[in-house]
């Protein structure tokens, strides 16, 4: 059995789509090789399965012109299958592998800061005065630009909230 059989067979489909959480296009490309593999596979059992020796002595006895024979006998020992060097597609795969291990990495990474900054955020949420308990002395301290404009309006004797109406509708009976 070959490396690839062996590592292939080594590989938890289920775990792998389930487990990593991955994205839908990622799921389903990953899915789409997995069926690739499997048909090749499939094929390449079938293949192996089929007698590859030619009985040319039937040919010779059924054929008037021998000669033919002869040659196609000839053509065919003269074949020699020549190993395919798989080393280049290797590194690119490799590099690509790489690049997009490094590149998970670094999703992981910001997922985790981004978890941090979230937990950060959601236990000030928690530990915050409700809305009813805040005073305006505590959302001057926060805002000190709003005490300002609070006290200009009020100089000025305005009364009236830019945007209130668009957005709670006026309450003046007129």
């Amino acid at each position: 059995m070959s490396l690839a059989r062996s590592a292939a067979t080594k590989i938890n489909w289920t775990k792998l789509t389930t487990a990593l959480q991955m994205k839908q296009e990622t799921t389903s490309a990953l899915l789409a090789f997995r069926k690739r593999f499997d048909e090749t596979q499939r094929q390449l059992a079938q293949l192996e399965e089929h007698k590859t020796e030619v009985d040319f002595a039937h040919y010779r006895s059924v054929l008037k012109n021998k000669a033919v024979v002869d040659k196609l006998e000839a053509a065919v020992k003269a074949v020699k299958i020549v190993p395919y060097d798989l080393a280049g597609q290797v590194k690119v795969i490799d590099a690509f592998e790489a690049k997009a291990m490094e590149k998970a990495k670094q999703t992981a990474d910001q997922v985790e800061a981004d978890l941090v900054d979230l937990r950060d955020a959601l236990k000030n949420i928690e530990a915050a005065r409700p809305a009813e308990q805040l005073t305006m002395d505590d959302v001057a301290k926060v805002f000190p630009e709003f005490e300002k404009e609070v006290l200009e309006a009020i100089q000025k004797g305005e009364w009236y909230t830019p945007g209130y109406d668009e957005k709670f509708g006026s309450l003046s009976v007129l």
